[in-house]
């Protein structure tokens, strides 16, 4: 599943590209996402101009200064720019071609993704209004977590994965993250001190500054906004190696069920 730095990564991927482009058509061959496409999504964008492509969390944000097109990418969603009239494959299930002869097409084989259209503001739409500090922002502070988590009795790992806490940190990254941090995902978040958050916080903007930078995660479902893969699960400590050797002890990694996913650590490093 694309997480921040892989929907970070497609930002960066496809802005150059379209930014400050015009919307000439939407084709829309599959309406059937999360939920459903806008029966009207080529009336509505036909003629604007794409001036920003930003991000909040795991959302795509396409500004066009009258609204926003919202793009998440579900489980296994992707955004590609073509330059040249390529034929669409089974699961490319939306084109929005610009009036310069490019296209950004929306591939999803799954279909849990979503594109939608707003003309509020974004703060009060009801997928973002709810969400957390960006975790690479000032906001996202040690403070912050110490005081959400005093009296809660739930994994750490699942409370910094709930995006009313920090927007974004995903399955893969808070596996790193608290692996890097030395804390154990089963303990309960409730019950680590000030100075271990420190650390934590420290650690989750480390690991997903380093993972933006190059390029994401490379998964089966994945492929970067300008086709190239990432390149951070090369660098991957404890996520995907359940029974390998842990790279600082040797100890063998283990694994966990925790909200209905698996969670890797080692119980050597991480107390």
């Amino acid at each position: 599943m694309p997480e921040l730095p892989e929907v970070e990564t497609t930002r960066r991927g496809i802005e150059p590209h379209i930014e400050g482009h015009t919307i000439r058509e939407v084709i829309v061959r599959e309406p059937r996402l999360r939920w459903p496409v806008p029966d009207n999504i080529n009336q509505l964008l036909s003629g604007k101009t794409i001036h920003h492509v930003k991000r909040r969390a795991k959302y795509l944000l396409l500004d066009t200064g009258s609204g926003h097109l919202i793009v998440h990418l579900g489980m296994s969603g992707s955004l590609r720019v073509l330059t040249t009239d390529s034929p669409p494959q089974k699961h490319d299930h939306i084109d929005i071609l610009l009036t310069d002869g490019q296209r950004l097409r929306y591939t999803d084989p799954r279909r849990f993704g979503a594109v939608l259209w707003s003309e509020g503001p974004l703060h009060e739409h009801k997928l973002l209004k709810h969400l957390g500090p960006e975790p690479l922002d000032s906001e996202f502070t040690t403070q912050r977590l110490y005081q959400m988590s005093r009296g809660r009795s739930q994994p750490v790992k699942t409370f910094i994965m709930d995006n009313k806490v920090v927007a974004g940190v995903g399955n893969i990254y808070a596996s790193e993250a608290l692996f890097k941090a030395g804390i154990r995902p089963d303990r309960a978040c409730g019950k680590i001190s000030q100075a271990r958050y420190e650390q934590l916080v420290e650690s989750i903007k480390a690991t997903l500054a380093k993972a933006i930078e190059q390029g994401g995660t490379t998964l089966r479902d994945f492929v970067g906004g300008d086709g190239k893969p990432g390149y951070f699960k090369q660098e991957l400590a404890v996520y995907g190696r359940t029974g390998q050797p842990c790279l600082k002890c040797g100890k063998t990694i283990k694994e966990i069920k925790l909200g209905n996913r698996s969670s890797c650590y080692c119980c050597h490093c991480q107390r």
